[in-house]
């Protein structure tokens, strides 16, 4: 057993619509956007992560990118295998993988199907793993940020992520009641873009449309230390021709508005079936946001508005997930919440 442990490598997983990130020895090791690129007559993998970000929306007819998982789950299975082997690949600086065995520990979205689930635990042991260990993102979420999840004392976890919101009431080292719904950072992206075609008559990608979100990006309309309006290039519908206009984070605040309702209903649903007792800690500890999505300006403001509670934003919010899977890495005998 000695022999296979110093033989066993272990990673913890995030695997995220957006990014996937990887700790190995207590470090982040690989932080790369979800992406592959393929050669469509060979079927060759060209690049993984930030590279293939750079060449998604600008390929030519023998390239094409793929996002491998949609919504939080594994859409392609193929491309998901070649991106979780690319990236383990780049823990030791792209040469070859020399330990026979990998245990791994990956987060999945709480709102996820037995089939969903099945396939994220075999992409993961075609691309080399031993041991697979599955732990809700919620529960990651709230292990990353500092809460004693052990505790009889109920805490709130909203993880706002690039496919999924994840909204959990965690105690006793599980999930009493959650809500998980398919409206996150691709959603906000996707009416960034509409907004600007409806309103400017300008058509831009989705790569741009993130760069507005991160740069302009707001969930109220009067912010107190505003970003300043953010230039934006795009084909103009009328002409055809390149052009730029500039948004102010007023304008995104209004566009991004119905999908925002859409996560506070999500909330108020959650906090509606949560047992009294954990409510009653709710209403003392507040509300915890994590996730890309944390990151928006002012939402921690909007949710405290509309729930009458306080919130606070984690600090890193992007880490905490993965942070949260490295530390249950480390305590896999411990942890009962881990699933095999």
């Amino acid at each position: 057993m000695g022999l296979f442990n110093w033989f066993t490598q272990e990673v913890a997983i995030d695997l995220g619509t957006a990014n996937t990130l990887i700790i190995h020895n207590d470090k982040v090791v690989v932080d790369e956007p979800s992406i592959v690129a393929f050669d469509r007559t060979t079927n060759k993998v060209i690049a993984i992560g930030r590279q293939a970000m750079q060449m998604e929306g600008k390929t030519h007819d023998n390239i094409k990118t793929v996002r491998p998982l949609k919504d939080g789950v594994i859409a392609d299975f193929n491309a998901a295998e070649a991106m979780i082997k690319g990236m383990i690949r780049m823990l030791n600086g792209g040469k070859g993988w020399m330990f026979p065995s990998l245990r791994m520990v990956i987060c999945i979205p709480s709102g996820i199907t037995e089939v969903e689930k099945r396939a994220v635990r075999d992409s993961a042991e075609i691309a080399g793993a031993k041991e697979v260990y599955l732990i809700h993102e919620p529960m990651a979420a709230a292990v990353g940020i500092g809460i004693d999840v052990e505790e009889p004392m109920g805490n709130m976890i909203i993880d706002i992520g690039g496919g999924t919101t994840e909204i959990a009431v965690i105690a006793l080292s599980g999930i009493v009641c959650d809500q998980s719904i398919r409206v996150a950072g691709d959603n906000f992206d996707s009416d960034i873009v509409n907004y600007i075609r409806r309103q400017h008559n300008i058509m831009i990608g989705d790569r741009t449309a993130e760069k507005i979100k991160i740069e302009v990006g707001a969930a109220l309309p009067e912010l107190q230390d505003a970003p300043s309006d953010f230039a934006v290039q795009g084909r103009d519908l009328m002409t055809g021709v390149p052009k730029q206009i500039t948004v102010s984070y007023t304008e995104i605040a209004h566009c991004l508005d119905k999908s925002i309702s859409k996560i506070e209903e999500a909330i108020l649903k959650a906090l509606e079936i949560t047992p009294p007792e954990l409510s009653a800690d709710i209403y003392q500890t507040g509300i915890y946001l994590t996730g890309g999505g944390a990151l928006l300006r002012g939402l921690d403001k909007r949710v405290a508005a509309k729930t009458k509670l306080p919130v606070h934003v984690a600090e890193d919010p992007l880490r905490a997930v993965v942070r949260g899977t490295g530390i249950a890495l480390k305590n896999i005998g411990g942890y009962k919440f881990l699933m095999q």
